[in-house]
């Protein structure tokens, strides 16, 4: 399915070219089809009459005359946010209820012509960056069911990634409106705090949540904005709108030691990818990113858990076994907070955000990995809350400091989920970072979003060989045995030497990562997991499987050596490969 466009559907309904029953039609119909692929995207869901009611009433306001912005276009909502006509379960049955009203940002969406499809499915009281902590369901990534999809906004970025409503409003506190877009191809827009209203929502830490919406580009999520974004009055923690603009001259990214991407190497290829697009936009300045990051850790490390434990106080006093136990785990310790621990904790959180308000005066706008990795599902659920706080790196210090922050996709992997990046800037540039981003991605020229994975992946490896298991070279059956795929010739990175190493039966070649080495030819085949796995317990030392780096910077698997192979090794680098070497014998 492709994916849906909030600008057309309403240009498309306002001039009388469709009508908001027949996107009502094609949506239910949407939903239907792929909830046979992950019914767990959602939590509650509208009935078809229910819904062709609702968008019959927009045809009939756009019959009588009303310019209504976003006419007929179908979204979703997590489901920590008040719908009126569906439940508020914020991931927990136990807590569920009946809300009164709508929330703000509901009330200005469904004034604007929109139309609620359902409540999407959430990590338990957006309490995760990675989606598996639900009882309604583990949303999993669009393009590959084995990965997360995200959190905690997970069926929110789902139904957009995978066509199913024109856009989805999430919640960001950690991440939780970033990670899911970086990990779906998508936009993530988290506007600065208090410009949309957060009345309606449930809260997670409420000094600092955001609403934030999932589109699939940005004039959709400029859209957006122009309706959700107003001061509202019964909103304590709503602002008057301001847009700030933003002269992109310097982009702070952080230092190159202090990068982290958890051993992805695909995530850190796609990072200097980006930076090398951006840098045509302004210069790129290495920032510490330690200020930061010790902020970051003053959420989950500090009195901010408190916050996070005073949100849920009723149900952990109430029905504690209700909740997620990772979920609690994660909020239990609030209740030993002190009133000294809080402000403590106030006084150094208010020194970090002066070191970065004064940051603003050397830099114009932040390029942050939105992630420094993704991980699968079975992995997240073996160590969630260590691998959950990994995702959370780049993206926890953000709503603390009171930024403004739009993750854009900058990639795809080889497994096909998403790597991200998130452009942030000081409070009220949201507009501006908008345009950042439309200029970014005019000259990134990035891939399409890969298709939606319907039926799972079959995990694959790529393997470079660079001897004896080449084609038509006496090793080659352990490949071909294993229904290895040939993706191509290729040649390394001029980073590599080649040594014929010494009484090897049959002949075999060393190679070793050297800067003053040369581009050495190689083979590219890709295994399935289980079969690379085989693969690697007959490679015999001193010969042993690591990482190689391709002219074209991709990095993949590849023979790689211990220093006992060089022991009496010829250097063959010269010859720039292995078939070279045999035929010289010959």
């Amino acid at each position: 399915m492709t994916r849906l466009s909030a600008t057309r559907i309403a240009a498309a309904v306002r001039s009388g070219q469709t009508t908001a029953v027949a996107i009502a039609e094609d949506t239910f119909a949407r939903i239907e089809a792929y909830n046979t692929i992950q019914p767990q995207v959602w939590i509650s869901r509208a009935t078809l009459s229910e819904l062709l009611d609702a968008a019959a009433a927009v045809d009939a306001r756009v019959a009588g005359g009303e310019d209504l912005p976003l006419a007929g276009v179908p979204f979703a909502v997590k489901d920590n946010i008040d719908v009126v006509g569906f439940e508020t379960t914020a991931g927990c049955p136990a807590f569920a209820y009946e809300p009164e009203g709508d929330a703000g940002v509901i009330e200005r969406l469904l004034a604007a012509g929109a139309v609620c499809v359902g409540k999407a499915n959430l990590d338990q009281f957006a309490t995760g960056l990675n989606g598996s902590r639900s009882p309604y369901g583990i949303p999993r990534n669009a393009s590959n069911l084995n990965y997360v999809s995200g959190g905690s906004s997970s069926g929110s970025s789902v139904a957009v990634a995978a066509g199913l409503v024109a856009f989805a409003l999430g919640t960001d506190t950690a991440g939780s409106g970033r990670v899911p877009a970086a990990f779906n191809h998508l936009i993530g827009f988290k506007p600065t705090k208090g410009r949309w209203s957060t009345r309606g929502l449930v809260p997670a830490c409420r000094t600092i949540d955001c609403i934030t919406v999932f589109t699939d580009d940005t004039a959709d999520a400029r859209l957006v904005d122009s309706v959700a974004a107003a001061f509202d009055v019964a909103d304590p923690y709503s602002k008057v709108l301001a847009d700030r603009p933003l002269a992109v001259k310097r982009i702070g990214v952080p230092r190159r030691e202090q990068r982290v991407f958890f051993g992805d190497v695909e995530a850190e290829y796609l990072y200097d990818k980006a930076l090398e697009k951006l840098a045509t936009l302004g210069e790129i300045v290495e920032i510490d990113l330690a200020p930061l990051q010790e902020a970051a850790q003053l959420l989950y490390g500090g009195p901010w858990v408190a916050e996070r434990t005073a949100a849920m106080e009723g149900i952990l006093a109430s029905n504690p076994l209700a909740v997620d136990p990772t979920v609690r785990a994660v909020v239990e310790p609030g209740k030993d907070m002190s009133a000294v621990d809080l402000f403590n904790g106030i006084y150094r959180m208010a020194a970090l955000k002066r070191h970065a308000d004064l940051l603003w005066q050397d830099i114009d706008m932040m390029a942050f990995p939105t992630t420094g990795t993704t991980y699968r599902v079975a992995e997240m659920l073996a160590a969630p809350i260590a691998l959950n706080s990994n995702l959370g790196f780049y993206t926890n210090f953000v709503n603390l400091l009171d930024m403004a922050a739009l993750a854009v996709p900058a990639g795809v992997r080889a497994n096909a989920t998403g790597f991200g990046i998130t452009l942030i800037g000081p409070a009220d540039t949201d507009r501006a970072l908008l345009d950042v981003a439309d200029a970014y991605l005019a000259g990134a020229d990035l891939p399409a979003p890969p298709p939606l994975d319907l039926e799972g992946k079959m995990q694959t490896v790529k393997l470079a060989v660079v001897g004896a298991h080449l084609k038509d070279m006496p090793l080659h059956w352990q490949l071909t045995s294993r229904e290895a795929e040939f993706v191509g010739a290729f040649e390394t990175a001029p980073t590599y030497k080649l040594y014929a190493i010494a009484d090897s039966v049959p002949p075999k070649p060393a190679l070793v990562h050297d800067e003053d080495g040369a581009a050495i030819k190689v083979e590219v085949y890709e295994l399935g997991v289980a079969e690379f796995g085989s693969f690697t317990v007959d490679v015999p030392a001193p010969l042993a499987i690591g990482n190689v780096t391709l002219a074209d910077g991709t990095t993949v698997k590849g023979f790689v050596s211990e220093p006992r192979a060089l022991a009496g090794a010829e250097d063959i680098t010269d010859l720039g490969g292995w078939r070279a070497y045999i035929a010289s014998k010959a």
